[in-house]
């Protein structure tokens, strides 16, 4: 095997190997699912750290007050998107297909 068969080979591997990771990071239909169970995790966190902002009384909200300069950013967007969801049932029957 010389050199230019040996890359050849190697640029189809790399390029098989590249279409398959694409395909699994990218366009499979379960990395929207993935994203869309990120985001209420990410949410739940937020709630549990920011319940006021709810008007849920939380006892722990002084200390949780601390990590407000870290997630000013995805607070903003987090606030927006708790109150325009209509209800958490709602999105996870969606994502069942009740």
């Amino acid at each position: 095997m010389d050199l230019a068969e040996r890359i050849a080979h190697f640029r189809q591997v790399a390029e098989e190997w590249l279409r398959g990771l694409y395909h699994g990071l990218v366009s499979h239909p379960a990395y929207e699912k993935i994203e869309h169970e990120a985001e209420d995790q990410e949410d739940t966190f937020m709630l549990a750290c920011f319940p006021d902002a709810f008007g849920i009384p939380s006892p722990v909200s002084y200390y949780t007050a601390e990590l407000l300069p870290y997630l000013e950013d995805e607070f903003e967007a987090w606030e927006r998107r708790m109150w325009n969801r209509g209800s958490l049932l709602e999105r996870k029957g969606e994502q069942y297909h009740f």
